[in-house]
């Protein structure tokens, strides 16, 4: 086919959030009925493009994020980005749905109640809200516990925004947090204080 190449880079280049090889090789398919191609030429033809948009030309590189191709303005021209769209404001999460979210990204799939055992404190108000902003989403039910309770991990829109491909990328907490201090998330053997914060106050 010519200028695949100037195709694949089309279809990354128009999709909204990252695109995946058997999506893109589908989209192809359905564009040119009949056509024929192999995932593995897909792969190496977005390695090329990775490679292309390296060059100090381009202000934007290509780049995997959650199992997908996406192409993201390099750091050097945020600054200058953000001077053209504005910098749209957001509402921020308390600091209780914050501490749920890091426990849900790093120990997910867990259940509210594990969640809740961790921070000290009760999550619904803040599992609802991480579901509301499609952070987090249903992951299954956990059989093995009474009542079956549902599971909660993060979202595909989560890995997207941190420009992560997978939770696997978050750091690890030995390497950001002081051993000796009191952390969401820390392993079992530490013992995790109950948070100042409930979801109470982020009602308010």
């Amino acid at each position: 086919m010519d200028k695949l190449h100037q195709h694949i880079e089309a279809l990354v280049f128009s999709s909204e959030s990252a695109v995946t090889v058997p999506e893109i090789v589908q989209a192809l398919q359905r564009a040119f009925p009949g056509m024929v191609l192999d995932e593995k030429v897909v792969e190496q033809i977005l390695g090329d493009l990775q490679q292309k948009f390296q060059s100090d030309i381009y202000a934007f590189e290509l780049r995997v994020i959650g199992g997908g191709y996406q192409f993201f303005t390099k750091p050097a021209y945020h600054h200058t980005v953000a001077a053209l769209i504005g910098m749209r404001e957001k509402k921020r999460l308390s600091t209780a749905a914050l501490e749920t979210l890091a426990i849900i990204a790093y120990r997910g799939p867990i259940t509210k109640v594990e969640c809740e055992k961790i921070r000290g404190v009760n999550c619904d108000y803040s599992i609802e809200k991480l579901l509301e902003k499609e952070l987090i989403e249903v992951a299954g039910r956990r059989d093995d516990a009474p009542g079956k309770p549902i599971l909660y991990r993060v979202t595909q829109n989560f890995l997207d925004y941190f420009g992560i491909n997978s939770t696997d990328d978050l750091p690890k907490l030995k390497e950001i947090v002081p051993p000796a201090e009191n952390v969401v998330g820390a392993p079992p053997d530490i013992e995790i204080s109950p948070s100042e914060t409930s979801d109470a106050d982020s009602r308010k």
